[in-house]
């Protein structure tokens, strides 16, 4: 009697639950949002069934961001990443209420903070988007004006420089001072290390290249561009011995690069390794073809895409 009882009791909460789940949903999808979101709320803790537990998600992340509380969608959003994480329609939504808190963020910035390097910054990143390459290196000297020892700008300007189309042999040396200055700041980031060396190598001054890849990897063990760069340039330089190990340690990270495989076919048959060389060369030749396989594929996967037969039928 007690169980039927306790049975008995527990009916009418079930009843309010959904009653309130059902009100909230209502709500929402009626444009009464401001009633909506604090039920919303409540109901998607409660929510057990997964269907309803992403409609009230999806119907509160709609309300907070049109009814123009975009705080409160923070809840919603942090379910349907968590819940929902492989979900189209859910990752849909949060793909634009990401992008209007980013914005609304960027023009509280600018309105409270209007003259603040923060603004620059963000002006810069944004023509970077854009490519617009010296707009955003204007932006960056901006930063600088207002505080040359900030970690990271000069590279970012030196970055700026390098991704033009076509930079000019004074644009090449202007961004290999910005991240010679970027080390003088920062002494531990990797990426000038990387650059310098790139910049060096590419201008045949393979002690450079050789000192700047060395720091690079020091700096970071996983960095695996960085064991190519160096293996590559002491090749370069005929120091065959000293560039079997980056190289080993570069293919043991990207077994699939063709690249790697050439490299170290070089180093091998520079240090007399003859079966070694033979075998990094088969594999050269393996990786390119295989690569050059899934290259044509995308190719004609993206031409049927382009296609206009592809298209559906229009009724």
């Amino acid at each position: 009697m007690a169980g039927k009882a306790g049975a008995q009791s527990s009916k009418p909460t079930v009843t309010a639950k959904a009653t309130d789940t059902q009100k909230a949903v209502a709500l929402a999808e009626s444009g009464h949002c401001g009633e909506a979101l604090p039920l919303l709320k409540r109901a998607m803790r409660q929510a057990e069934d997964r269907d309803l537990k992403k409609r009230i998600a999806l119907d509160g992340l709609h309300c907070a961001m049109a009814h123009d509380t975009p705080y409160d969608s923070l809840d919603f959003l942090a379910v349907l990443s968590r819940d929902f994480a492989h979900d189209p329609e859910a990752l849909y939504a949060a793909t634009h209420a990401y992008s209007d808190l980013s914005m609304r963020s960027s023009q509280d910035l600018a309105r409270e903070a209007p003259f603040s390097f923060q603004v620059h910054e963000l002006n810069a990143e944004a023509l970077e988007v854009q490519g617009r390459w010296d707009e955003a290196a204007v932006e960056y000297r901006k930063i600088l004006d207002i505080n040359p020892m900030l970690p990271g700008i000069h590279a970012r300007l030196g970055r700026a420089l390098l991704s033009k189309p076509h930079p000019s042999p004074a644009e090449l040396e202007q961004a290999k001072k910005s991240f010679e200055e970027e080390l003088e700041v920062d002494p531990r980031n990797t990426a000038a290390e990387y650059v310098l060396g790139q910049l060096a190598a590419d201008s045949g001054d393979f002690a450079t290249a050789i000192r700047h890849f060395s720091r690079a990897t020091e700096l970071d063990p996983s960095f695996s561009e960085a064991y190519l760069g160096l293996g590559t340039a002491l090749n370069s330089a005929k120091r065959f011995s000293e560039a079997v190990t980056p190289l080993e340690k570069y293919e043991k990270m990207a077994p699939d690069s063709p690249t790697a495989h050439y490299q170290l076919a070089l180093a091998y048959a520079g240090v007399g390794r003859k079966d070694d060389a033979n075998r990094e060369a088969a594999l050269h030749r393996q990786t390119a073809a295989e690569l050059e396989a899934v290259k044509r594929k995308a190719a004609t996967a993206q031409e049927k895409q382009q296609s206009p037969d592809a298209q559906p039928e229009q009724k």
